[in-house]
């Protein structure tokens, strides 16, 4: 068409028309990103649609095509336009956070020849311009798709390489440049035509002739797996002609070390009559479902089930995992499963794996996807079924830019899709649980564990009574310690669990008093001892293990407070015999640490893990026996008001990872509350207990589920402009709702008020909520807020809105 809709990559809320110069109209299609000019700039823009017409006013005309292939399917682009509306975002913004982070202006496409298209080249059987085009890469075994095309002199030729690619005749991957991203290339060993020179034949030197006999092709890598000393050898072999050695692009597989198909075992009633209640309404289109199981009742298997299901229809699936360490676990098991029909999607990947990965989505070369938040954008069309494992985790929502919540939109895009969604928790959300009660969610049930192994059974201990105690006694009480000894001597593991990392979370001037803390932002520093600093977890300042006190310049600084560095070196001190490791962001920030720990664990090359909240969900290690949860009130009295729900669920699944195996476990829960509430509900793991406690204070105070929220946040470095600024948004929000009539008594604007931390990284903070059992109430008003001519952009200060917020701190 002569005229598309663009989204520009800017934060501007609507859609811009653009003309399309006649030479790039075959070009231009819905998903592919352009480059357009925008006042006197130029910028990323993505195509939304095709228009007849331009009414009113002249277009200006865009100045390239970025893309050979659509990045996301047309059907995706009312998916972005509802999270556009929803969340108050710019329809650009969603979807470059849709996309994975490479996808700019610079990206270089390179061409190579698949094993498929060097076959079909011998074979004869190609049309002129497939013949030419394999013929220009074959001798530089890749290309850039810019020298293709400028050389193959063919006026269709991106459709031709379009087609080439769907056949699996050429590989097109993406590269950037600008970050250093490069082709993989492999080398692949191949027969030779006629031995030139007679060589000498050792055992191995037959054993590789032997096995690219066999083979026909066969890669380095592979190669060396089963003959080590490969490299050396082939050498000599491709010089005398007996095997010829190629070199050629490859996608990058970050999945890791291969894994044994696996067996499906039979189902448990529970577990067959979840899988045939979605079943028998498949073909109904749209249902959600909360599958609330206990842990270790196996809920993975139904979704395993559930999934290939989807893929025998010849349709997609989508897994959502809510972190990076429990991708290992899940993605294994479905590789186990559905072989290479899986691709993986999170931020650990690497650019050009990322790129990869989601080219490979986009070209339909895989029919599962597992992956953190990010992966529900990812570009399937035919999607049979979504599933969102621990729904109930904070994770799911996204905190910075774009604040989406990918469970509800798992919800969003299955109703979309017409597909069911599966939301599965141990400990499901107010929120979830609240819609099976409405009628919104089908409950899908297992209240048993797999070969009936019992729950743990959990005993609290009251820390009040070990407050005067000395040495290690008051953090790692005496019958913990007993239990850890006892664990030990079985032969089995203890996971020590403390959702605080560092070594000396409170340190304090012995001579003023005063805590130190850090220089931008108000929270205490932390002690890390294996770095020497002490650190502020917010915004990542240091100050060396030997400063002295900011107030009185004293260098009586005592450490005192706990994390999971403390208590590792505790271990390691009352048990010497034992082999420990410490899993926290301080031990995973490196690539491929989470995954080596995790394997060790597996492997039981460890006896005691001491580990943070990564730890607490979704892990299914059967050799751990016994759980210590060294506070259980550490979350439980925060200024939210949805303290009490987290800490429940954070309790009630480290609990959970305790007798999983053939012993039954045992939890040793250490609390300064033990007739609390929800500790009680904890202990008992008792979710409809902890609900029924729960729901009657949120709804009186119309807290969601009972409301729908908008939490508007204002930071500055100016501490009085900022009070100002919320002031002002706060006078013209209650300025509009005056305007509502009588629906103005069903929203609740409260506020301005300082943040519980009044300031992070230099920024004062400030915010207001609003609040209504009305959606759209909520977010007209504050749209029509964002428009006000009053509500102007002023230097320094930022104004976020964050739609259905999961923390108010």
């Amino acid at each position: 068409m002569p005229y598309i809709s663009v989204a520009v990559s800017l934060p501007v809320m609507k859609s811009y028309t653009y003309k399309v110069p006649d030479h790039l109209q075959e070009f231009c299609s819905p998903g592919v990103r352009v480059l357009v000019p925008f006042g006197k700039r130029r910028v990323t823009g993505y195509i939304l649609a095709g228009q007849e017409s331009c009414e009113g006013f002249t277009a200006k005309k865009i100045l390239d095509v970025l893309d050979d292939h659509p990045l996301f399917p047309e059907s995706e682009i009312l998916f972005f336009k509802w999270i556009s509306d929803y969340y108050i975002y710019p329809l650009g913004d969603v979807i470059k956070a849709a996309l994975p982070s490479g996808f700019d202006r610079h990206d270089v496409s390179f061409v190579s020849v698949t094993q498929k298209g060097r076959a079909r080249l011998d074979a004869e059987g190609l049309t002129p311009g497939e013949k030419q085009v394999l013929d220009y890469i074959l001798p530089k075994e890749s290309c850039s798709l810019k020298q293709l095309k400028k050389n193959c002199q063919n006026t269709t030729i991106n459709a031709l390489i379009r087609r080439m690619e769907k056949e699996d005749l050429i590989w097109v991957s993406s590269v950037l440049k600008k970050d250093g991203a490069k082709i993989k290339k492999e080398k692949f060993i191949t027969p030779g035509d006629e031995p030139t020179t007679v060589i000498r034949m050792s055992k191995k030197r037959e054993k590789i002739l032997a096995l690219v006999k066999e083979k026909q092709e066969i890669s380095l890598t592979g190669l060396k797996v089963i003959i080590p000393t490969a490299p050396a050898l082939i050498k000599p072999l491709a010089l005398a002609g007996y095997i010829k050695i190629i070199q050629r692009q490859v996608f990058r597989d970050p999945l890791g070390e291969p894994v044994e198909p696996d067996t499906p075992p039979k189902l448990t009633f529970e577990q067959e009559a979840a899988v045939k209640q979605v079943e028998s309404k498949f073909n109904l289109g749209f249902c959600s479902y909360l599958l609330s199981g206990i842990t270790g009742s196996g809920k993975t298997e139904v979704y395993m089930r559930l999934v290939w299901d989807v893929i025998e229809k010849g349709k997609q699936a989508i897994v959502l995992v809510p972190e990076i360490s429990l991708i290992s676990q899940t993605e294994r098991r479905f590789r186990a499963r559905f072989g290479d029909k899986t691709a993986v999607i999170h931020s650990s990947l690497s650019q050009g794996e990322r790129l990869d990965q989601w080219r490979k989505i986009a070209l339909k070369k895989v029919s599962i996807v597992i992956g953190t938040r990010s992966s529900i954008f990812a570009p399937f069309e035919n999607i049979g079924i979504i599933i969102v494992d621990e729904e109930h985790d904070t994770s799911y929502k996204q905190e910075t830019g774009l604040r989406y919540n990918a469970r509800d939109l798992a919800v969003v895009r299955g109703k979309m899709n017409a597909c069911p969604v599966i939301l599965g928790s141990a400990t499901p959300s107010v929120q979830s649980y609240q819609n099976v009660v409405m009628k919104r969610f089908e409950e899908l049930k297992l209240e048993t564990r797999i070969n009936q192994h019992p729950l743990p059974g959990i005993t609290l201990v009251d820390l009040k009574k070990y407050k005067d105690a000395r040495g290690y006694d008051r953090i790692i009480t005496p019958q913990l310690s007993k239990e850890i000894r006892h664990c030990l001597d079985k032969g089995d593991q203890a996971l020590i669990f403390l959702n605080r990392r560092g070594f000396a979370t409170s340190p304090l001037c012995m001579d003023c008093g005063k805590s130190l803390s850090c220089k931008y932002c108000d929270v205490t520093m932390t002690l890390h001892k294996g770095l020497n600093v002490y650190q502020c977890h917010f915004c990542g300042y240091n100050r060396s293990v030997n400063t002295k006190c900011p107030s009185c310049n004293s260098s009586k600084i005592k450490p005192l407070g706990f994390g999971t560095e403390k208590v590792e070196s505790m271990m390691k001190a009352m048990f010497p015999d034992a082999r420990l490791t410490r899993m926290d962001q301080d031990t995973t920030s490196r690539k491929g640490t989470t995954i080596k720990i995790l394997k060790s664990i597996r492997n039981r090359n460890v006896d005691i893990i001491v580990g943070t909240q990564m730890l607490a969900k979704g892990h299914d290690f059967p050799s751990i026996t016994l759980v210590g949860v060294i506070c259980a009130d550490l979350s439980l009295s925060l200024p939210d008001f949805r303290a009490g729900e987290r800490t429940f669920q954070l309790l009630a699944q480290v609990a959970g990872r305790a007798g999983r195996g053939q012993s039954r476990g045992k939890v040793i829960m250490q609390t300064y509350n033990p007739e609390h509430f929800i500790i009680e509900a904890a202990k008992k793991q008792d979710f409809m207990e902890f609900f029924q406690n729960e729901v009657p204070y949120r709804k009186a105070l119309m807290y969601p589920p009972f409301s729908r929220m908008i939490q508007l946040k204002i930071s500055g470095s100016d501490f009085a402009k900022v009070k100002d600024y919320a002031a002002l948004v706060a006078q013209t929000l209650k300025a509009l709702l005056e305007k509502k009539g009588k629906q103005k008594t069903m929203v609740q604007i409260l506020g301005p008020i300082e943040a519980s931390i009044q300031k992070i990284s230099s920024r004062f903070r400030w915010q207001i909520l609003v609040k209504s059992p009305s959606s759209v109430l909520v977010n007209s008003l504050v749209k029509a807020m964002m428009d006000h001519p009053k509500i102007t952009s002023k230097s320094g200060i930022r104004l976020v809105v964050d739609v259905d917020p999961y923390s108010l701190m």
